[in-house]
């Protein structure tokens, strides 16, 4: 028996960051489901598999043209495998779906109502776009007879219904908030390059400084974000301020092994030219990558 089935989506996120730390971000969202046979009982039988946890949802039933009407207000916490390879501008796919558990695909079919399946526009996620909103249906099957052990019960198949989206995050003020505090501590090590080579407190002392900003700036955004074996653009352009600030510490190293050996105009062009090579590799660098990310969207 095919089984209408429509939605309509308000998503809620209570701190994107949060979310995306937890892999789960939660959906409110509208069902209804158009049917002939009144025995089904969806509010009993029905299963979001990639949901870590189901409310309880508000049922109204209703008859429509002869057949059973049924309108059920969800809420779901929903497991979300977070790909963080390019945060802040991260693409992230969303997939919702939604079963009966009672009937496999040889009793009970979903047919989606596309033209009636939506999100709300004006609830959707702050701080992010919505793209490429589609509900379809499928088949999931189980390698499993749930214990019945009759001929033919080995393997079954339910028909799923679908919801996919693909959310694009608005990062351009997320990135100068989270990597502002990295460039400013580049900055810092690079001014120690002004003082003269023999002023050994401010050519050391703030590349040090630096250093230390910048590894706990690291710390701090990786405590948002949920454990990749990947190197993201985070962990790429912070391990170029750590390579910039140790630069910076070498420039003046050779500099002051230079005036030991009275080399002093030589000492002069090394951190004259120094400076502006470090420079012009980091922020060459920072531009680079930071296109590939946005590129890659």
């Amino acid at each position: 028996m095919k089984q209408a089935i429509g939605v309509i989506l308000i998503f809620v996120f209570v701190g994107a960051l949060q979310a995306q730390h937890d892999e789960e971000y939660t959906a409110r969202f509208w069902l209804w489901f158009l049917y002939d046979n009144p025995n089904f009982d969806f509010s009993k039988q029905l299963d979001i598999p990639n949901a870590k946890s189901i409310e309880d949802p508000e049922v109204i039933t209703d008859s429509l043209q002869g057949k059973a009407w049924v309108l059920m207000k969800m809420k779901a916490v929903m497991k979300e495998n977070w790909n963080v390879e390019d945060f802040p501008f991260d693409r992230q796919h969303l997939r919702i779906q939604i079963e009966n558990t009672m009937f496999d695909n040889s009793t009970m079919v979903f047919v989606p109502d596309v033209q009636g399946s939506h999100f709300d526009k004006d609830e959707a996620i702050d701080g992010w776009t919505i793209r490429n909103f589609k509900v379809t249906v499928g088949t999931n099957d189980y390698e499993t007879g749930f214990g019945d052990s009759r001929p033919g019960k080995d393997l079954q198949y339910f028909s799923a219904f679908l919801v996919q989206m693909d959310i694009e995050r608005n990062a351009l003020g997320l990135f100068m908030k989270i990597f502002l505090g990295m460039y400013i501590a580049f900055l810092i090590a690079l001014v120690s390059l002004a003082p003269h080579p023999t002023e050994l407190e401010p050519r050391f002392g703030l590349p040090v400084g630096g250093l230390f900003a910048a590894v706990g700036n690291k710390y701090i955004i990786d405590s948002l974000l949920p454990e990749s074996s990947t190197f993201s653009l985070v962990d790429t352009l912070h391990t170029m301020t750590f390579f910039g600030i140790f630069s910076i510490l070498v420039v003046s190293a050779i500099c002051l092994k230079l005036l030991d050996s009275d080399k002093k105009e030589l000492c002069e062009k090394v951190n004259y030219w120094g400076a502006r090579i470090v420079v012009f590799l980091y922020i060459g660098g920072n531009i680079l990558f930071v296109s590939l990310a946005i590129l890659s969207r």
